[in-house]
């Protein structure tokens, strides 16, 4: 199933308690928007918060709309269970898992998907699933992770300032990204070899700060990165178009396809175009861009 879901470019959190902002982030261009069940919830609004999001996704539909994810608590218990039975609708595009340790919380988050689907009369595989990467053991066993189960087609490394990760690693964070470039680098190899079609990036934690954001987001684009996690609508226009090809990237696959073409009619196999060699290999590549568009 992971294969036929969409290249998601901005996934903008939102936290569980204020789901009357669901509007607005729709509005916002998000290609996904996710009710955030964990770390936006304080302890004593849980309940609250569940159900009001639960009655969020009951209430929505795919029509027209970003793909709609929950954040839910870790899966450490049957109350975990129950909680994640009660947002897993038919509105839901998937579930977004924290606090992965390694590949056995993957396939377990999957088992229970695959009950919640069967209980709601649903095909089996709708549900993506999206283990955030947040331990150095999940880190460490990132292509596991991924190749655990076919729901898997967004992960990535979430290097953000301060939280779980830079704990976890011990590394100081800085607005340019060298301490988490290799990090990022090597996860995004690890997802892409287990199959994972659209590895997603993120946080940028600095509201105000959209340059900063935007040399962020098209260093991870750079690094093959489809998507990025937002914390604010602010973000959204800017990581799109981070993820996006320019209109200049397009004109330029087009000629190239089009130079390619006219040689392979005559029998040439490579051709020089624009002062670059291009074969098969570029020539493909090309045709993925547009494809993405």
């Amino acid at each position: 199933m992971s294969c036929d879901r969409p290249r998601l470019r901005s996934l903008l959190f939102v936290p569980g308690t204020r789901t009357d902002l669901l509007p607005k982030a729709v509005a916002s261009g998000a290609d996904a928007v996710i009710l955030d069940l964990e770390d936006a919830v304080p302890a004593a609004g849980r309940q609250l918060a569940l159900a009001q999001v639960a009655r969020a996704v009951e209430q929505f539909t795919a029509h027209d709309h970003p793909a709609l994810f929950v954040r839910v608590k870790p899966l450490k218990g049957w109350a975990a269970a129950e909680d994640l039975r009660a947002v897993a609708g038919p509105g839901l595009a998937g579930l977004m898992f924290p606090k992965i340790t390694g590949p056995d919380d993957v396939r377990f988050a999957d088992q229970m998907l695959t009950w919640c689907e069967r209980e709601q009369g649903l095909q089996e595989g709708q549900f993506a699933l999206v283990p955030l990467l947040e331990s150095a053991s999940a880190l460490h066993a990132a292509y596991a992770c991924a190749a655990a189960s076919r729901r898997v087609a967004y992960t990535g490394a979430v290097t953000g300032a301060g939280g779980d990760v830079e704990r976890a690693v011990g590394y100081r964070w800085s607005p340019e990204g060298a301490e988490t470039h290799a990090l990022r680098a090597r996860v995004l190899l690890d997802v892409r070899a287990a199959g994972a079609p659209h590895p997603v990036a993120g946080l940028w934690t600095r509201i105000g700060d959209l340059d900063g954001l935007r040399a962020f987001a098209t260093g991870n684009r750079a690094l093959g990165y489809t998507g990025m996690l937002a914390i604010h609508p602010s973000h959204v226009p800017v990581i799109n178009e981070a993820f996006s090809a320019t209109a200049e990237e397009l004109a330029r696959a087009r000629r190239l396809l089009d130079a390619y073409d006219h040689a392979r009619r005559d029998g040439v196999g490579a051709v020089d175009f624009e002062g670059d060699m291009v074969d098969e290999a570029m020539a493909a590549t090309a045709r993925h861009l547009l494809e993405l568009g």
